[in-house]
């Protein structure tokens, strides 16, 4: 396997596999099933990651060390399947809207239950624990010590050095028995995707804030600051005076943290909110790791607190697991580091969107346990929106975990399911794996990718700037004569987050992003983010948390406001305008993305279109005292231009453009 995402389809996996590569609707996305009756087992090549090699080899891990590990299933009729989510989610097609129930999907497309039953089979006869089978049929998720997963797989686990962690991945391709491969598509047993992170930032973080605020907190002793630049609770309550920059040395401040009430009314939904539009009888679901234990009482005392609607009895549910059924904490940042994404997706959706439902859905951990949480949702059909703040480093995981998780994707746009997925909040991730790519689930071309913006709200709650999310640092400093500068040359050289996106290495161009995204982005693939919403922490969102102050016991502090930012943000704000459009035009949307596309190309002017303004804002930071002038829209390499770009994709939703999309007309 080569050490980047590569652009053109792999050598599948033996000489006897007929690889039938299918491109419906402008998708390519079919993976050849392994079989090969001359051979007792079948390897899986494209089970391998990129990083699995031998520069990267720290050695062999413990026997008894515990291992996840998961096995896709194919769809049946793939092909069938992958067009017919296209043509539910299209207007003007036969099938537009006439979508599929769950039953109806499991019998069509879903893999045979005797294949499933051969594969539970296998693992349970190598000694290994079967930890989840979705209804859905589509993969199996099991648990062994790292022996037992060599000896099943035919393999030798080593731990890898890559991306500043130590992680465990098959040092050669795992395989099965020939009658057991004719049945599975692929195999995960690689500890990549327990790298998956809120898209959650704070003022002065970067991704993954939780840690980085905590770390700020018990810093070295606070410095005095050179300027005094408090908090602004709209964009200009507060200017301060900086060394030249721009043209101009008078700069606001940055944003205390915008309330629901400033949201909606930058959103154009203020009068639809007075009037009971609000996305009553809707429900939005939300999925991440683990649960917090604190959000219902958070909820209340944050709405309270701010004259907004508490939850109605019933209108907040969620389905968790226990927290003694809770895995892989460490590897995947605990539960306190979910915990602010869990409060912060909640209150956005409720605070955009008072009137609706939420449904809650926490996994057992940040691997297997978000596809669970997923397909309990679209195996019963719980929710028809559906936000995800959350994703891979890059698509820097193997091919055949790419094809089996988009199978979800596929399924739930065959449902008329629409999964928002946050695009990211490391620009291009170059700095995390020296290569340009989107990030994964984001990329997959079954969901919504939701990029970032900045967004100045004025104090008549309207929109005053709103540009791309990219936020370059500069430390502004005071020499001995008491003279202000700053540290580096402008914009400087700290970034302090920025929205993800860009062209797949891995999934080639649908056929709705034809016309509108420019050749000179795609290179003829799948580009990441296809809509936005705020993101910038610098001009974030107040939310209000009790935080986890035990892992082990979860008990909680006090109370606290706080202010985030991230495309973890974008996601639910998203998620919330899509269930007031439902509400009020009684249609459902489902997969969005051919929708978009197409009224963007007979209507682009119903979208905000996001495009570059300069805009900088003064931020002095309540722990280390430091003092940095924030440039907005320098998002890595990534770049927010007029019409469609690979840092806010279409633009911001407006109503208007919610109504033709949910109505359909064009």
């Amino acid at each position: 396997m080569t050490t980047a995402p590569r652009r053109t389809r792999a050598t599948r996996r033996a000489a006897a596999v007929i690889a039938i590569a299918a491109s419906v609707v402008g998708l390519s996305l079919t993976g050849a099933l392994p079989a090969s009756a001359a051979s007792s087992r079948v390897s899986y090549h494209d089970s391998v990651p990129s990083w699995a090699k031998s520069a990267n080899d720290s050695g062999t891990p413990a026997a008894d060390t515990s291992v996840e590990g998961e096995i896709y299933l194919p769809l049946r009729k793939a092909t069938v399947a992958k067009a017919l989510a296209i043509a539910i989610s299209t207007p003007g097609t036969s099938s537009y809207r006439k979508t599929l129930s769950p039953s109806d999907f499991f019998s069509r497309f879903s893999p045979r239950q005797s294949d499933l039953d051969a594969v539970v089979t296998y693992l349970k006869n190598a000694g290994l624990t079967i930890t989840a089978v979705p209804k859905s049929r589509l993969y199996v998720v099991f648990r062994g010590s790292a022996d037992a997963v060599n000896a099943a797989l035919a393999t030798s686990l080593h731990n890898y050095r890559y991306a500043g962690h130590t992680l465990l991945g098959p040092s050669k391709a795992p395989s099965l028995p020939a009658s057991v491969a004719s049945k599975v598509s692929g195999i995960s047993v690689d500890q990549s995707r327990l790298l998956t992170r809120p898209d959650l930032v704070k003022r002065g973080g970067s991704a993954s804030a939780t840690a980085s605020s905590v770390q700020a907190k018990t810093a070295a002793p606070k410095a005095t600051p050179v300027v005094d630049a408090p908090c602004s609770t709209y964009i200009g309550e507060h200017t301060v005076t900086v060394p030249e920059a721009y043209g101009s040395t008078s700069f606001p401040t940055f944003n205390c943290g915008y309330t629901p009430a400033q949201l909606r009314s930058a959103y154009g939904l203020k009068a639809l909110s007075a009037a009971g539009v609000n996305g009553t009888g809707q429900t939005v679901a939300i999925t991440d790791a683990y649960a917090s234990p604190s959000i219902v009482r958070d909820v209340n005392t944050y709405s309270k607190a701010l004259g907004e609607p508490t939850l109605r009895p019933g209108q907040y549910t969620q389905i968790v697991p226990k927290s003694s059924d809770f895995k892989d904490q460490a590897a995947c940042g605990f539960p306190s580091g979910w915990q602010g994404e869990q409060t912060l997706d909640v209150e956005a959706v409720h605070g955009l969107a008072p009137g609706a439902n939420i449904l809650y859905v926490g996994g057992f951990n940040c691997g297997g346990g978000l596809d669970v949480a997923t397909s309990t949702i679209l195996d019963n059909k719980l929710a028809t929106i559906v936000s995800n703040s959350w994703g891979n480093i890059g698509e820097a995981v193997p091919q055949d975990v790419l094809e089996g998780e988009t199978n979800l994707h596929i399924q739930a746009a065959a449902e008329g399911i629409g999964l928002y997925f946050s695009s990211g909040d490391n620009g291009d991730e170059v700095a995390d794996l020296g290569i340009v790519s989107p990030d994964y689930p984001a990329s997959s071309p079954f969901v919504t990718s939701v990029g970032g913006t900045s967004l100045g709200i004025d104090k008549n709650g309207k929109i005053s700037f709103e540009t791309g999310w990219g936020d370059a640092l500069d430390k502004i400093v005071k020499d001995s004569t008491g003279a202000l500068s700053y540290s580096t040359p402008l914009p400087g050289a700290l970034f302090g987050g920025g929205a993800g996106g860009g062209a797949s290495a891995y999934f080639t161009e649908p056929t709705y992003q034809k016309g509108v995204v420019p050749s000179s982005l795609s290179g003829g693939f799948r580009v990441s983010p296809d809509i936005s919403a705020l993101a910038d922490p610098y001009t974030g969102f107040s939310i209000g948390i009790r935080p986890i102050v035990d892992d082990t016991t979860l008990r909680t502090g006090a109370f606290e406001n706080d202010t985030y930012g991230g495309t973890s943000l974008a996601s639910p704000l998203v998620a919330a305008q899509m269930a007031i459009v439902q509400q009020a035009t009684h249609h459902t949307i489902g997969f969005a993305n051919p929708t978009l596309y197409g009224l963007d190309k007979v209507a682009p002017s119903l979208f905000r279109d996001v495009v570059p303004n300069t805009q900088a804002l003064v931020y002095t930071s309540a722990y280390s005292g430091n003092s940095y002038l924030v440039s907005l829209g320098n998002d890595t390499s990534l770049t927010t231009t007029k019409g469609y770009d690979d840092v806010t994709g279409i633009g911001g939703l407006t109503f208007g453009a919610l109504t033709a999309m949910a109505t359909g007309r064009h």
